[in-house]
């Protein structure tokens, strides 16, 4: 026999449903909640590297729906820069914004992902090769070698950085003799080959070590940085160009426990957003350096190409030290060869297919304005 619904029954029913389904909207809710990671970076908050990490920290969150947020802490909020790597280890921090080379004494291969000519790689170049040339397998390797409980994702690739900023122009390879220059890692190695004197001074204290005579020279990154750290004021040359550090990119790390915990789905997020900001990075790095660049210029700063010979000159010496580093460590030398074997057909498809831009520019500004027609 069929059994008849009333309404007061419906009604029963009805109200049963709806019970259910606010006992079970807590649950959603709570799995809705944000995931909350705290990262901090190696840059001052006012720097436009500590802009680029913060770009980041926003693509994740518009990539992953909401669903993660990180907050990315100026240097020094928990640890100095120089203890990011422990502090994301440990899960101290979820996880940083910094740059391979900071690690660089801890095992000297981390230098190769950002110092030295690189056998003619630029760092879009050189991010290509770590994507696809066996880099991002090395630097897991290399990590795993001073026990680095890191997830690791190099991006941003920088423009070749100066040679610096000092108090006179530069020449020769000779002028470099007894100077003292700010420079950290490889590049501190290098121009002390050129007979330079390497003082590590923290890149905050940089303006007041020139004043003091403490240093006669400052290899720094950028006319944005160093506009904003004020270096136009006691150096007040600025040389373009420098093999210390053609190839700079920075890094993303994540603890590897909490990012492992994630789902695949913000996993992916994460790497959606490292090449959504690495690629916004490369366009914002266009406009703001070449308008600081021109900002430097009208606050009397003198920019000058470095000559080639001292070019010649760190090519040499850096060769030197690749030589003797890959003598004494079998994996610094297989970064190395891995490198050329990939620079050697990327970077000469890429010098035989580009056109001059230097020929074009010239032939459109050629007297300092646009030519017509």
């Amino acid at each position: 026999m069929t059994e008849t619904k009333t309404p007061q029954r419906r009604g029963l029913i009805k109200g049963a449903v709806v019970a259910a389904s606010a006992l079970a909207a807590p649950r959603i809710a709570s799995a809705q909640t944000p995931i909350a990671f705290r990262f901090q970076s190696a840059w001052q908050s006012k720097d436009i590297f500590q802009e680029y990490a913060v770009d980041f920290s926003r693509k994740v969150a518009d990539m992953s729906g909401g669903e993660l947020r990180i907050e990315v802490l100026p240097v020094n909020s928990v640890v100095p820069a120089s203890g990011l790597l422990d502090a994301v280890s440990k899960g101290t921090l979820d996880g940083a914004h910094s740059n391979l080379v900071h690690n660089y004494d801890r095992q000297n291969s981390f230098a190769l992902w950002g110092s030295g000519p690189c056998f003619g790689m630029d760092g879009n170049v050189l991010l290509a090769w770590h994507k696809y040339g066996g880099g991002k397998e090395l630097l897991g390797r290399l990590y795993a070698s001073i026990g680095g409980n890191v997830v690791s994702f190099p991006t941003g690739p920088n423009p070749t950085q100066p040679l610096g900023w000092f108090k006179k122009r530069i020449t020769r390879p000779e002028d470099f003799k007894g100077l003292k220059i700010r420079a950290e890692g490889i590049a501190a190695e290098l121009f002390a080959g050129m007979g330079a004197v390497a003082v590590p001074v923290p890149q905050p204290e940089l303006v007041s070590a020139f004043d003091q005579g403490l240093l006669d020279a400052a290899a720094s990154n950028n006319a944005s940085s160093d506009r904003f750290l004020g270096l136009a004021k006691p150096g007040r040359v600025c040389m373009l160009s420098s093999f210390h550090a053609n190839t700079a990119q920075f890094e993303i790390i994540f603890n590897k426990s909490r990012f492992d915990g994630l789902s695949t789905k913000l996993k992916a997020a994460i790497g959606g957003a490292v090449e959504a900001s690495s690629a916004e990075m490369t366009w914002k790095v266009i406009e703001r350096y070449s308008l600081d660049y021109i900002e430097l210029q009208k606050a009397g700063v003198k920019f000058y190409q470095t000559p080639e010979a001292v070019l010649r000159k760190q090519i040499a010496v850096f060769d030197a030290l690749l030589r003797k580093k890959s003598a004494a460590d079998s994996l610094f030398k297989e970064i190395v060869e891995s490198q050329k074997t990939f620079a050697a057909r990327a970077v000469k498809w890429e010098m035989d297919t580009l056109a001059d831009r230097r020929m074009a520019f010239n032939h459109y500004f050629r007297n300092g304005g646009l030519k017509n027609g």
